[in-house]
């Protein structure tokens, strides 16, 4: 799991959680969902501008499971 501050909160990225969760490889998701193993990563590690909803889709159907697994938004409490 990896938390990015933003100005308004933070996002969680929980895509490592996901595969660990479900012993699945970062070389097999690639293989499986024909993705490059740099978005991977990016994704994993918040390393990113923004986010590509067609990847996550993928990743979603491949994992068989809710957007809000892979990537969370948590606003600032007021």
């Amino acid at each position: 799991m990896y938390k990015l501050k933003i100005e308004n909160g933070y996002y969680i990225f929980k895509l490592d959680d996901m595969l660990k969760q479900k012993n699945i490889s970062i070389n097999q998701l690639m293989k499986d969902t024909n993705t490059d193993f740099k978005v991977i990563k990016r994704i994993m590690t918040g390393n990113l501008v923004k986010l590509d909803i067609f990847v996550l889709a993928r990743f979603c159907d491949y994992l068989n499971c809710p957007l809000n697994d892979l990537v969370q938004y948590l606003p600032n409490k007021k």
